[in-house]
């Protein structure tokens, strides 16, 4: 990516205020107009936003006024973020401080971070509280330490250790919250009692860690979202939903604690809306969707991946049931505020709208509009095949080739798929039997007394798949069971999975 592509893609993600701010009071100069001609053009090539530099500045010089004017925006987001989140305040102060002792004004320099010590303790901040508590040391020792006595200056060594062996644990928890995560997004979840038990390793590093760290907003927060995830991803509803529920709470007694963006809150709101469809209990939904819709921020690429996440799980429910007119027309109403900017959206979360709205356009029969929907998402981003929902979009796109009778495409794709899945230990059991259905000759279900048969065969296998929970991880994204039944039992989509979902 070029510094023009970051910038045209920093000036979108700039919200209505930080836009005005910027432009109040600047004069006409060549990164101003810039500026506007990238507010006006909409997400334009690097290519294109030169072309139409160029015509309206003929003298002035493309590259050099990208890199001036993404330098002089970060200046300005910089400087407004300082009064907006306490992490950036503090950081700025410790520079402020600096300033103060190189200028001689030692008193008030040690005064600042006296004052920065202390809010960084009330935000457990621990990295600017260490940093200031390091300055100060240093300022001192060059004051030759007045009035410090070496009592008090041994107390504020052991201070500092204590804040660096709580440092190192948090870090250390971390690391486990984050392998597991990785884990799920790399492998999938838990698909057997075999897998479950490889992962005793980080359970019981994470049981031991949580009964040695010292009690803090940060400890308790990694703990649970350990928990939470961990039992996610062995298919422990229930038992998952009860430790988010804990977390909620958590965090709503401690906002002052939020990261900015509040990331973590989100993914906390977001793992209860998961574990609430998990368990149909789709009544409980709207509550914490609303939690969603008062979180608010400057920045337009993290209100746009709220917006997509509402979006969803207002989806989920009308999806899972079939009801696939209401899924559609839930999606012209976000259209504009989540469709038509899924370039500001991570590349699975991305992925993962166009393969919603290809299972709404298979539901609707409008398989040709599914297909497109699917080729986009596979032409936009090869690097998105790493990752296990590539194996469900290759799946559902199957579904779309059979329907379009490009029976040739569903053959070789099919043998692609197997391959792939023979070097795997994770594969689902629905995957195998839906490339087995996939392969049938078509011509075997025409006779209503063929199709019975092949459906007495099927039957057993399904129902006992449906009764697994490793295999409702699948699910999830797609009943393929479901569309398998509607096709031998000659019965709508939409009404086998609302049959599905209130059994």
């Amino acid at each position: 990516m070029t510094q023009a592509d970051s910038l045209i893609l920093l000036v979108h993600s700039l919200s209505k205020n930080e836009k005005r701010i910027f432009r109040m009071g600047r004069k006409d100069a060549d990164y101003v107009a810039l500026f506007d001609i990238i507010r006006k053009a909409g997400m334009v090539s690097a290519h294109e936003l030169r072309s139409l530099f160029e015509k309206k500045r003929k003298d002035a010089n493309f590259n050099v006024t990208v890199t001036y004017l993404y330098k002089t925006l970060l200046d300005v987001l910089l400087s407004l973020r300082e009064n907006q989140d306490s992490y950036y305040g503090l950081f700025n102060k410790i520079m402020k401080a600096r300033i103060l002792f190189e200028k001689s004004l030692f008193a008030d320099s040690l005064e600042l971070l006296g004052k920065i010590k202390d809010e960084a303790a009330r935000h457990e901040n621990h990295i600017a509280l260490l940093y200031a508590s390091r300055i100060e040391l240093e300022y001192l020792l060059f004051l030759n330490f007045p009035d410090i006595s070496e009592v008090d200056l041994a107390n504020r060594h052991f201070r500092i250790s204590g804040l660096l062996n709580n440092i190192r644990k948090i870090d250390e928890h971390s690391l486990l919250y984050e392998t597991l995560k990785h884990r799920t997004i790399y492998k999938g979840n838990v698909r057997s009692k075999k897998q479950k038990e490889s992962h005793n390793d980080l359970v019981f590093s994470e049981m031991s860690l949580q009964s040695s760290i010292k009690d803090s907003f940060e400890a308790k927060k990694l703990h649970q979202l350990f928990q939470s995830n961990y039992l996610i991803y062995i298919g422990d509803n229930t038992s998952a939903l009860q430790s988010f529920r804990e977390l909620n709470r958590l965090f709503e007694k401690n906002p002052q604690f939020w990261a900015n963006p509040p990331f973590y809150y989100v993914s906390v709101i977001e793992g209860i809306l998961d574990n609430l469809r998990s368990m149909r209990n789709y009544g409980e939904m709207p509550y914490f969707i609303d939690r969603l819709r008062k979180i608010s921020h400057p920045s337009a690429g993290f209100q746009t991946h709220i917006s997509a996440l509402i979006f969803l799980y207002e989806l989920f429910p009308l999806l899972d049931r079939g009801e696939f007119e209401a899924s559609m027309r839930l999606a012209e109403q976000y259209k504009d505020t989540v469709l038509s900017k899924t370039d500001q959206l991570v590349m699975l979360r991305r992925a993962e709208i166009s393969l919603y709205i290809s299972l709404i356009h298979i539901g609707l029969r409008a398989f040709k509009k599914a297909q497109k929907t699917l080729i986009n998402e596979f032409v936009r981003d090869n690097s998105i095949s790493s990752f296990p929902l590539y194996r469900t979009i290759r799946l559902v796109n199957l579904i779309i080739q059979y329907e379009l009778d490009n029976l040739e495409f569903v053959t070789l794709e099919s043998r692609s798929i197997k391959r792939n899945l023979s070097k795997s230990e994770s594969a689902y059991r629905t995957e195998h039997l839906m490339l087995t259905f996939l392969n049938k000759s078509k011509h075997e279900l025409f006779g209503s007394s063929a199709r019975e048969k092949i459906w007495r065969k099927y039957e057993p296998e399904i129902m006992n798949i449906r009764k697994d929970i490793f295999e409702y991880q699948l699910f999830k994204s797609f009943d393929f069971t479901a569309w398998i039944e509607s096709k031998l039992r000659k019965i709508p989509l939409s009404k086998v999975l609302l049959k599905l979902n209130n059994s």
